[in-house]
């Protein structure tokens, strides 16, 4: 639709990731490139490291040992930040940005970093505030990007009796009392703390539903009630690459 000019590329803004398989050097601009071609543009707007871990380069994308195990590679996201740098100066992506790295890792970058990472991708909900990430990326000018605001109710690996932000009666009161539903309060409360948000939909009421979040502000007091839901879950916590050496949540703080 950019091409019959129902919009105009400038008007969009694209972001793609880079796999955990393609995080050698010479692999990154490739995958760019790839991606670039399915999606039959000349540029995106931001590319980011998917997952600090590496896993090995044989074309699977989930590679695994004989034992069924993830499959690592020992590459340092360092090297990989390099190359990424190189798709700004080659005019693939206007920007580039992490995702999933926690406090430790982004600093590691930012002290290596000829060109600054403009966000930090990570799963951001009333259950897994982030708040203390936030504060550390925000000293950093780095943006926090929210995915899973409404806690991945849809998520394959889901199991009967998960916690499901949408069903929190709490939750509930909250949108009851602004006549709107618990998705746009979960939306909501990632604008109100800074953060940009990504909800994702398939349907095309919820998507217009999605945006209708405008109107409102949440009040101190409701920010902080929501806050308090805070309980470190996470529903995004990647067992299957534990035990690498730069798995974010493994030993991390925060």
């Amino acid at each position: 639709q950019i091409n019959d000019g129902t919009v105009k590329r400038e008007d969009l803004f694209i972001t793609s990731k880079l796999w955990n398989t393609m995080h050698r050097p010479d692999l990154v601009e490739p995958a760019i490139r790839t991606t670039l071609k399915n999606l039959g543009l000349a540029y995106i707007d931001m590319y980011l490291i998917h997952w600090p871990m590496a896993y090995k380069e044989d074309g699977e994308l989930f590679p695994t040992t004989a034992d069924g195990k993830a499959a690592f590679s020992d590459v340092d996201y360092l090297d990989t930040w390099k190359a990424m740098e190189a798709l700004v100066d080659a005019g693939l992506t206007k920007s580039v940005g992490l995702s999933n790295f926690n406090a430790k890792q982004v600093d590691r970058v930012c002290a290596a970093a000829r060109i600054q990472p403009a966000t930090n991708q990570v799963e951001c909900h009333p259950y897994l505030s982030r708040k203390r990430l936030a504060k550390h990326c925000a000293d950093k000018k780095i943006v926090i990007t929210a995915y899973s605001p409404l806690g991945s109710p849809d998520r394959p690996w889901a199991q009967p009796g998960d916690p499901n932000l949408m069903d929190d009666p709490k939750l509930k009161t909250i949108a009851d009392k602004y006549k709107k539903t618990v998705a746009q309060i979960l939306i909501r409360y990632q604008i109100d703390n800074g953060n940009v948000v990504i909800p994702k939909s398939v349907t095309k009421s919820r998507i217009v539903a999605n945006s209708q979040v405008f109107d409102f502000q949440l009040t101190k007091e409701d920010l902080a009630y929501v806050d308090s839901l805070d309980c470190n879950g996470r529903f995004c916590p990647m067992t299957g690459a534990l035990g690498h050496k730069f798995h974010p949540f493994e030993n991390a703080e925060y």
